[in-house]
């Protein structure tokens, strides 16, 4: 049987690790073509001497990547829309994985999607470069390849509401004046997922949430007004789907990354020879669900108004929010500032130009340099 070559956009994050532990056991049916990092390029290159791809870029280390390594974030789109690449696992953080969604796409390529960013920048131009190229998008994200399992091969008319579930991050039970003045440590230490830096601070303030909403708008054609976020501590039950007729559909799966990544690769099939445990209900009891503190964590509010108005604002959150926590990251302002600098790109660049490539990355990078001068003052 011929196997199926698949390209890793940031093998080196957890994302890509994960993928590439998945694609080690289901070496009958894929095989590793091409793998990209934006750093570490010492884990790429055992990533490449373990895997033997026959593609390699490495995004942001040019000074430390061999001869045959591609460099510039040119590598990124060069590696997803290869002949021999059928799939593209990207997981890149940030909008630098927008260009790379776009390409596959409009090379015929299935994208399996943990770059949610894609979508919530460019949404309609990623439906159009599905549309024009015949690419095919899968989401790796636990929420969304839960709510496309749950919904199966039924209509999106027969569906009346998703319901993502949020763990609340490391302050679920926190005060808001605690929140706002959150170390960096205190908001890496996420309860049950083991993330990258960025992703887990987007945990932390429930912008993740916010991204995966406007997502899942655009990955099921669902209203806004028909998603809703619920909070769930442990991670177990990774989305709701409730149906016209009242039923309600959820899948459950311990906190792991492997089945979603798996999925994304298989569907609509599905095999047996995965490696994962059988799932112990007992084991992962009790499941409890609260509701979400919004006036505690603002970001995630200002995340679903960007969705709602539509044209730039999603890209314009998605940059505030990006620009922001990178100056967090470097311990350079406190953690409440993040929602503020988000509110204040959105209400002065919420209304930009959109509807190209072009519009979107404009509104991205001035969104970016307001955040930047804002909290530089």
């Amino acid at each position: 049987m011929k196997t199926r070559g698949v390209a890793i956009l940031g093998s080196t994050g957890s994302i890509g690790t994960t993928a590439l532990q998945v694609l080690e056991r289901q070496q009958a049916r894929f095989h590793v073509a091409a793998l990209t990092a934006f750093t570490n390029a010492s884990l790429l290159a055992e990533q490449v001497a373990r895997y033997a791809p026959s593609f390699v870029g490495c995004v942001r280390a040019p000074g430390d990547a061999p001869q045959d390594w591609r460099t510039g974030e040119r590598c990124l789109v060069d590696a997803a829309t290869r002949d021999d690449v059928d799939i593209v696992i990207n997981a890149v953080v940030g909008s630098a994985g927008l260009d790379a969604t776009l390409a596959a796409l409009e090379h015929g390529k299935r994208v399996a999607l943990a770059n949610k960013e894609s979508l919530v920048m460019g949404g309609a131009l990623v439906s159009a470069a599905a549309t024009r190229g015949g690419g095919t998008l899968v989401p790796v994200d636990s929420e969304h390849s839960a709510i496309l399992q749950c919904i199966g091969s039924r209509p999106i008319a027969e569906v009346r509401r998703l319901v993502l579930t949020a763990s609340g991050g490391p302050f679920r039970e926190w005060s808001r004046d605690q929140i706002d003045g959150a170390s960096l440590a205190d908001a890496l230490r996420h309860p049950t997922w083991r993330m990258g830096r960025k992703i887990t601070v987007d945990s932390a303030t429930l912008v993740n949430k916010a991204l995966e909403v406007i997502e899942a708008h655009f990955l099921f054609g669902i209203p806004y007004e028909c998603i809703d976020v619920v909070v769930h501590p442990q991670s177990v039950v990774h989305s709701f789907v409730e149906f016209v007729d009242g039923s309600v559909l959820a899948q459950l799966g311990a906190p792991s990354m492997e089945l979603p990544i798996l999925y994304a690769l298989t569907h609509p099939d599905r095999v047996s020879d995965t490696g994962v445990l059988p799932f112990d209900a007992v084991a992962l009891s009790p499941l409890s669900f609260e509701a979400v503190r919004h006036d505690d964590f603002p970001a995630l509010g200002l995340g679903l108004q960007a969705g709602r108005r539509g044209g730039a604002a999603p890209a314009v959150f998605n940059a505030a929010n990006e620009q922001a926590v990178a100056i967090f990251l470097e311990g350079a302002i406190r953690f409440g500032d993040i929602a503020h600098a988000i509110q204040s790109a959105l209400s002065r660049f919420g209304d930009a130009p959109s509807g190209t490539r072009d519009a979107i990355l404009a509104a991205d990078a001035q969104a970016r340099r307001h955040v930047q001068e804002l909290l530089s003052c």
